[in-house]
């Protein structure tokens, strides 16, 4: 009687997921770099901690590194990243971020509500992952960031603040109309028998 093996996981601490860890400390680091004002480090900061983004991804494709950890922690921090970094930044909406707390809400509740969404549905056996729109939405949530942080450090540059005012509302309709894409999808693997 043959025995057969469970395929063997990959070590938790494997490259993508040492990545992912840095890019959380990262994010602290950048917090306190908004709260200090900083903004060319912070830009530095929010390019290397997405740069590590693309490339535990591309690690983890590479080398078939697949773990649920990874799958779980690398989203997570994602969403630590930027709904933390646009949070920090509310305090400076007259210094020229134009970061409102009814934008940063926008962002938090789409997380925090397809999060549990796809947490729920998958737990039920479908797949829910990401598609083109929410990887546009994480591109203009990024872009808006830096646009933010350009405008912060050279401050009363009209053409950097029309840039910024641009990915600013471009990312807060991306992100809604995202959103309100997540809960269609939900409503409609929900109503399958299947699903229950």
């Amino acid at each position: 009687m043959a025995i057969v093996t469970p395929p063997r996981q990959p070590p938790v601490f494997n490259i993508p997921n040492q990545l992912t860890a840095g890019r959380f400390l990262l994010s602290l680091l950048l917090f306190w770099l908004i709260h200090a004002e900083m903004w060319i480090v912070c830009l530095i900061v929010f390019g290397v901690a997405a740069f590590t983004d693309w490339l535990d991804g591309y690690i983890a494709r590479k080398q078939g590194i697949s773990s649920t950890l990874g799958r779980n922690l690398d989203p997570l921090v994602d969403k630590i990243l930027i709904c933390g970094a646009y949070t920090f930044l509310i305090p400076f909406a007259d210094q020229g971020s134009h970061i409102a707390p009814w934008m940063v809400t926008v962002v938090v509740a789409r997380e925090l509500v397809i999060t549990g969404l796809r947490s729920f549905i998958e737990n039920m056996g479908a797949s829910f992952g990401a598609d083109w729109l929410g990887k546009i939405k994480m591109g203009l949530q990024c872009g808006a960031l830096v646009a933010v942080f350009f405008a912060l450090q050279w401050t009363e540059n009209p053409f950097l603040d029309w840039v910024r005012d641009i990915l600013i509302y471009a990312m807060l309709t991306v992100t809604a109309l995202s959103g309100l894409q997540y809960l269609w999808r939900s409503f409609a693997l929900l109503k399958n028998a299947d699903i229950y």
